[in-house]
């Protein structure tokens, strides 16, 4: 019983760090932002494609996060702690 609760808090804390990983990805990288914004879904599903092991939960509540608070938090973030696009330029 002990090793399924163990393994179970220690599945929730990594769940939990992808989630975080991912958040701060889609702040400080403007093309992935970009392409959430515009295709959430499928951004999110090509990076649980990539290793992140992001559950179909955590990426609903993604999905249905605000799309126009992803742009409006990474203005907050200092410049050199970004990533932008070279797609404008």
């Amino acid at each position: 019983m002990r090793t399924l609760a163990r393994s179970l808090r220690m599945t929730a804390d990594m769940s939990q760090k992808t989630v975080q990983l991912v958040m701060g990805r889609l702040l400080t990288d403007e093309d992935l932002r970009l392409r959430f914004v515009e295709r959430p879904r499928e951004t999110l599903v090509d990076l649980r494609d990539q290793g992140y092991e992001l559950t179909a939960d955590e990426i609903d509540a993604l999905v249905r996060s605000d799309p126009g608070a992803w742009p409006s938090m990474a203005r907050r973030i200092h410049p050199r702690l970004q990533r932008c696009s070279l797609r404008h330029a």
